[in-house]
C-alpha cells in the first residue's frame, strides 16, 4: 500500500481510476443520503438542510480518517475466532472486527428501516399535530452510526480498486461534495411521495441483509443489489406518473 504519495496525474491510468473510484463513491453513497433524508426529515423542515450537511461532513470526515488509518483497517481483516457451523470452502469461516462491524451496521439499519416503515404508518393513523419531532441531537447520532457503517465498507471497496491513498482522498471529497449538492433535492422529492418513503426503507432492509451476509462471507454481487433498486425506482416513477395523469383526468372532468 503506497501511503501519502503524490499520484502522477499525467498517468492515464491515475485519471481513469480517480473517475472510477469517484462514480463507485457515489454510488455507494446513495444509500447513505437515503437514511439521512428520511431520518432528517423527522426534525422541523428548518433543521433539515443543517442535519444533511452535517450528515455528509461527517461521512466524509469518517473516511478520510479511515484512509489515513489504513494500515489500521487492513490489521481489523484478520480473524479473531471461527464459527463451525458456518463454512467457507469447507473449512469454518473466520469473523473479523470488518465482519463484527458489517453485522452489527446490518442488523442496526435492518432495525431503524423497520421502525421507520412502523413509524410512517403511525403517522398515516395520527393528525399531523400530534407528533412530536425528534431531537436533533437523536437524529445526528443515529446519522454517525450509519455514517461508520457506510464508510467503513466504503472504504473497503476502494482499497481494492486503488493502491494510492491520496487518490482515495480525492474521490472521497469529490463524491461527498456531489452528495451535497443533490442530497436536498433528493430528500425533498423522497419525503414529498410517501411511496418513495417507503420504498427507500425497503432498499435499506435489502442493505441491511447485504452487509449481514457480507458479514458471514457471503459472496453477494451488489451489482445485482443495484439494478433491483434501479428497476424497482423506474417502476415507482411510472405509477407516480400515471396515478398524477389520473388525478389531472378526475380533476378535469370535476370541472366539467
Amino acid at each position: 500500500m503506497i501511503l501519502l504519495e503524490m499520484p502522477n496525474f499525467s498517468d492515464p491510468g491515475v485519471i481513469t481510476a480517480l473517475l472510477t473510484l469517484i462514480v463507485l463513491e457515489i454510488i455507494l453513497g446513495v444509500d447513505n443520503i437515503i437514511f439521512i433524508s428520511i431520518v432528517s426529515n423527522k426534525l422541523p423542515e428548518a433543521q433539515q438542510p443543517r442535519a444533511r450537511m452535517i450528515g455528509l461532513l461527517l461521512a466524509m470526515a469518517f473516511r478520510i480518517l479511515l484512509l489515513l488509518t489504513i494500515t489500521w483497517i487492513i490489521r481489523l481483516t484478520n480473524p479473531l475466532f471461527e464459527i463451525p457451523f458456518v463454512k467457507e470452502g469447507g473449512k469454518p469461516i473466520g469473523i473479523s472486527w470488518k465482519d463484527i462491524i458489517l453485522i452489527l451496521g446490518g442488523l442496526f439499519l435492518i432495525f431503524k428501516s423497520t421502525l421507520e416503515v412502523h413509524h410512517k404508518l403511525e403517522i398515516a393513523r395520527k393528525p399531523a399535530n400530534t407528533i412530536a419531532p425528534s431531537a436533533f441531537g437523536a437524529v445526528i447520532l443515529q446519522i454517525v452510526m450509519v455514517d461508520a457503517v457506510f464508510s467503513f465498507d466504503s472504504i473497503l471497496t476502494a482499497i481494492g480498486l486503488v493502491e494510492n491513498v491520496i487518490i482515495m482522498i480525492i474521490a472521497v471529497v469529490v463524491s461527498i461534495v456531489v452528495m451535497m449538492l443533490f442530497a436536498g433535492r433528493i430528500s425533498t422529492f423522497i419525503n414529498k411521495h410517501p411511496s418513495l418513503q417507503i420504498l427507500a426503507l425497503a432498499f435499506l432492509i435489502m442493505i441491511g441483509m447485504m452487509l449481514i451476509g457480507e458479514g458471514f462471507h457471503q459472496e453477494i454481487n451488489k451489482a445485482y443489489i443495484y439494478t433491483d433498486i434501479a428497476f424497482s425506482l423506474i417502476v415507482e416513477l411510472i405509477n407516480m406518473r400515471m396515478r398524477r395523469n389520473r388525478d389531472n383526468v378526475d380533476l378535469n372532468n370535476e370541472s366539467l
